[in-house]
């Protein structure tokens, strides 16, 4: 069944594809050069820490608008990442996790994966974390650009960039030139409510502000065979999958001054009754919340060096309640089991490019960032964690690309990172991009890149309930090499083959000890070999598409076996399709994914998931309408769980709907 779904949508999007082919006008290969030669190549910043030519930076990149988000109907960070080749997500029903190229570990809270928005830094200070479910930082629908930069890139952006630079681009006072109001309702009782304000104004201050609610009762019926007792309700959580969460965000520039804060929360009950807590009964819960305020400073002299520095206050905060029976005996003694944990760091950047001898634009740059406050507690009958840190780190990079010509160009670059908790580490990154053609780039790379163990990682306990703590992790070490091959086909065709190897020394990954608590541990050595290719198709006419075909071997070099959540075959299909001209379109997405090995044992079968919205725009002046179905075909599919699970697997979604109103004034 799941591979004639993906027949029958495969030969619909070729079918339209091919007829909107037939209707386009098609290019000589002269007239075809020309055109590439002035036609607007997207650019990208997050790749080498200014703007470039996706053909030209160092990396994979992948690029989602704010009109692809619209038109797919996205509802949550972790969907835009999961359309995306290599990616894929998993949902805990308490947090969500972005895996890539096979590494996807459960419950590493995206530790491996480092967030800008607006090029600031988010991951936090505690867990080096972010989440990509309703508890991510900015409401999507005010997400001008999304800039995915896969591989390595601590050679410019230190711990964190790992697997990849995430930046989001969010919309400036211009984008929005006045208010909106945009209300969407959809399954489970789920509401979300936005207003939002912008402008620029005749004195050059611009400024953007938006404020957003969100609310769902969530599946008020799970059900989890390993909990079917008449003790534990045969299995069933009823109503305990509630979510709420809020957004704030505000952004005002004058001249070359931009201030900008952020403030988000997000609670959520958690009905898989993970580190042993009691089943269907006083749900347990978390809370997350995120504030920053940034003052960036930009400007590009007339003897065009790029000066740019940031300076900002963060702060962080989680409370978790876990609900846990203490009785010794029949009659239930229910404990609630408090978490906590603050922290809060200020951070300083700079950094400055300048062309240099026509033919080298080199990029240098420092950071600091002074932890002053990392709290973390955990409490019930007794005190079991109360620990309080302070700690600090900097580093400094130098990078530089050289154009020998309009053919070839090389770029490099190294960085020096020291903390005071583990002492220094140096990632350097070099690639070498070739265009034989205008239409074509080979890009061969090769980097290194590094994750310092994180405060909860390495002193978190709860006093031998469930976790031990271990001061004496080392940090994870990652090289890899790639090969890229990009071609234009027609002046609206691209193509883009990928081939990787990435080799991990001492991953850190959360493990049961012979006593069957929790403890982070340097697991050993990990690696990936694999392809990606993917055509995509972008008309005139509204039309585009893509798809896109993933393969990786992901293994535990100690063991040779497959790491956990690790699938090896990913197939995506998009499609926008202008149903009736610029007034209707349809999105359409179909997405495979292979078998993946849960860590408590056993494995989660391979799914095909496929998700369809109608969305509508210029029927009436600044309005907007959309309607989502969700897993169109109604799959039971599930994600891996993790050590603190007892299940296999956690039940996803079922078919979900959302109907969406945007309107300008």
């Amino acid at each position: 069944m799941k591979i004639l779904q993906l027949i029958v949508v495969i030969i619909a999007i070729f079918q339209h594809a091919q007829a909107v082919a037939d209707d386009e006008f098609i290019l000589s290969d002269s007239g075809l050069e020309d055109e590439l030669l002035f036609q607007d190549i997207p650019s990208v910043y997050g790749a080498s820490k200014y703007e470039q030519k996706v053909t030209k930076a160092p990396a994979s990149v992948s690029i989602v608008t704010a009109d692809e988000i619209q038109k797919y109907g996205y509802r949550t960070f972790a969907e835009i990442l999961s359309s995306l080749k290599g990616f894929y997500t998993t949902n805990d029903r308490n947090y969500g996790f972005a895996g890539v190229r096979g590494f996807g570990l459960p419950s590493d809270y995206n530790t491996r994966l480092l967030l800008l928005i607006d090029g600031h830094r988010f991951n936090d200070n505690i867990y080096d974390a972010f989440d990509i479910t309703a508890g991510f930082p900015v409401d999507i629908d005010i997400i001008e650009r999304v800039e995915v930069v896969r591989g390595p890139a601590s050679s410019i952006y230190g711990t964190n960039a790992f697997f990849g630079v995430i930046n989001v681009i969010t919309r400036r006072g211009r984008d929005q030139g006045g208010a909106n109001v945009t209300a969407s309702y959809g399954s489970f009782d789920t509401y979300k409510t936005r207003v939002s304000y912008g402008d620029r104004y005749d004195n050059g201050l611009e400024m953007f502000l938006s404020g957003t609610f969100y609310d769902s009762h969530g599946n008020r019926r799970l059900y989890y065979r390993e909990f079917d007792d008449p003790a534990t309700n045969n299995g069933i959580a009823s109503n305990n999958d509630e979510e709420r969460a809020r957004n704030l965000m505000g952004t005002i520039s004058f001249g070359n001054f931009t201030l900008q804060a952020l403030h988000n929360k997000r609670n959520k009950h958690i009905p898989t009754a993970s580190f042993g807590t009691v089943f269907n009964q006083k749900p347990s819960k978390t809370a997350d919340q995120s504030t920053y305020v940034e003052l960036k400073y930009a400007n590009t002299f007339s003897n065009q060096l790029n000066l740019e520095s940031r300076v900002s206050y963060n702060h962080y905060r989680y409370d978790g309640r876990y609900n846990f029976d203490y009785s010794e005996d029949e009659e239930p003694f229910i404990v609630t089991n408090k978490d906590f944990s603050l922290g809060q760091w200020w951070r300083g950047e700079v950094q400055a490019t300048k062309l240099l001898w026509n033919d080298h634009k080199v990029t240098a740059g420092g950071e600091f960032q002074h932890n002053f406050d990392q709290r973390q507690k955990n409490y019930d009958l007794e005190v079991y964690t109360d620990i309080d840190k302070k700690t600090s780190r900097w580093g400094i990079f130098i990078q530089d690309e050289y154009s020998f010509n309009d053919k070839l160009t090389i770029n490099a670059g190294v960085r020096l990172d020291y903390f005071n908790t583990f002492g220094e580490t140096v990632n350097p990154r070099g690639g070498i991009i070739y265009n034989p053609w205008s239409d074509t780039a080979i890009k061969l790379l090769y980097g290194t890149a590094f994750r310092a163990p994180t405060q909860f990682e390495m002193f978190y306990h709860d006093g031998g309930i469930t976790t031990l703590p271990n001061p004496n992790l080392t940090p994870e070490k990652l090289q890899t090499a790639e090969l890229i091959l990009e071609k234009y086909f027609t002046s609206r065709v691209r193509g883009e083959l990928n081939f990787f190897y990435s080799e991990i020394k001492d991953l850190i990954s959360i493990t049961s000890t012979t006593d069957g608590l929790l403890q982070n541990n340097n697991i050993g050595e990990a690696e990936s070999i694999g392809a990606e290719v993917q055509l995509e198709a972008n008309y005139t006419n509204g039309f585009q598409g893509r798809i896109s075909y993933s393969v990786q071997e992901t293994t535990n070099k100690m063991t040779n076996e497959r790491l956990t959540n690790s699938p090896a075959h990913m197939i995506k299909l998009n499609l926008i399709a202008p149903l009736w001209a610029d007034k209707i379109f349809a999105g359409l997405e179909t997405q495979y994914m292979s078998s993946r090995k849960s860590p408590v044992g056993g494995k989660v079968s391979d799914h095909v998931i496929t998700n369809l919205t109608l969305f509508n725009q210029n029927w009436i002046n600044g309005l907007e309408l959309s309607a989502g179905l969700y897993n169109l075909f109604d799959e039971s599919f599930f994600h891996p769980g993790s050590e603190e699970h007892t299940q296999v697997g956690i039940l996803q979604n079922g078919r979900t709907f959302r109907i969406r109103a945007s309107i300008d004034f």
